[in-house]
């Protein structure tokens, strides 16, 4: 696990815009470890790693582009069902909220999991939770559930 700086882009929505600005990335040979996209009517939001944070913030800066910096967890979540919910697990049970999350591009990846963007709202408590041995949620003490009685 480790922190990294997403890059977030909004643009109007409508057809070709994104394919524009991807193309303009792509001429400067930036490649991205994560990417999603979001709409909403009139406006849509691109975030994204880049493998070269200083050569995308200069297209960006060239073409005139506004865009915003955020520092996120990259997280690597195996390969098994529930992988992912696991960690979210660990995030609440120390009462940390998930603004948003999304998956990175995983062709290639050794282990076969996935490396996982998440946003929280305390970053260092969360590399501080995340960085703790296992994957399960700490358990409050308590009575046990039905199913383990």
């Amino acid at each position: 696990m480790q922190t990294t700086k997403q890059l977030s882009v909004t643009l109007v929505n409508k057809p070709g815009r994104l394919a524009t600005l991807l193309d303009a990335l792509g001429k400067e040979k930036v490649n991205f470890r994560a990417l999603a996209v979001m709409d909403s009517t009139e406006r849509g939001t691109l975030r994204f790693i880049p493998d070269d944070f200083e050569a995308a913030t200069d297209v960006l800066e060239r073409a005139n582009v506004r865009f915003e910096v955020t520092e996120v967890l990259l997280v690597e979540v195996p390969n098994q069902s529930g992988g992912f919910r696991k960690v979210c697990e660990k995030l609440a049970a120390e009462h940390l909220n998930i603004d948003y999350a999304y998956t990175a591009c995983s062709l290639g990846r050794a282990k076969g999991g996935m490396l996982a963007v998440i946003r929280v709202n305390d970053l260092a408590k969360a590399q501080r939770v995340l960085s703790e041995n296992g994957t399960t949620p700490r358990r409050k003490p308590g009575r046990r559930p039905v199913h383990a009685r």
